[in-house]
């Protein structure tokens, strides 16, 4: 298992402090402050004791593994443009690919291609992809016009519709905003927790982007 942070509502179970955003470059750092280590999340957590294993592996032995394995994804604040170029991108849109706000206006303004994700005619839960530059750009359909707001349902079909791609096509590096968690008001305890359970069997690495 690799992980992110987790559902917010389960770290009070275990007395844990709700981590802020890092705010430079750390593969796998989720710090709370400069110099503190990792935290696990509260979906590991869970998970550990829904495994039926907590009874036989000490709690810091279960969470020296969990931040052993949280190495994977990395935050930057930064320009999610000026990531490497051989990284694939990923960003949410609606059926009717409007990207009239938000970072949407960025990715239509950079790799166009509107009346070609159109014609792909993705459905809410799908991806529509683009190829730019040897890479993919990703839009995840999460609703269905560009008023509605997204359900987690949908962004986690989506995100398997995209992981699928991405083992299909040898993607290994990904960058990504915190999806969903601008203007369509998902929160991103849930969203980072629903990514660690989908991509958590894979080699993919995630680099999350804030400003």
């Amino acid at each position: 298992m690799r992980a992110i942070k987790g559902f917010g509502g389960i770290g009070s179970a275990f007395g844990l402090v709700r981590c802020s955003p890092p705010t430079r470059v750390g593969s796998g750092a989720l710090p709370r402050g400069a110099g503190t280590s990792k935290q696990p999340t509260p979906f590991q957590l869970k998970k550990h004791l829904n495994s039926g294993n907590s009874d036989s592996v000490s709690w810091p032995a279960a969470l020296m593994k969990i931040q052993k394995e949280a190495e994977w994804i990395t935050y930057v604040k930064g320009d999610l443009f000026a990531c490497p170029k051989t990284d694939s991108l990923a960003h949410c849109i609606s059926e009717d690919c409007r990207m009239g706000a938000g970072i949407a206006v960025l990715f239509k303004k950079k790799f166009g291609g509107v009346q070609e994700l159109l014609n792909q005619q993705k459905k809410s839960g799908e991806v529509a992809v683009l190829k730019r530059d040897g890479r993919y750009i990703y839009y995840l359909i999460t609703k269905k016009r560009a008023s509605h707001k997204p359900t987690y349902e949908n962004l986690q079909k989506s995100l398997e519709a995209m992981k699928s791609h991405c083992l299909k096509n040898g993607v290994t590096d990904l960058s990504m905003p915190r999806i969903g968690c601008g203007l369509d008001r998902l929160q991103w305890e849930n969203v980072s927790a629903m990514i660690e359970e989908v991509f958590e069997a894979t080699d993919i690495k995630i680099t999350v982007y804030t400003l």
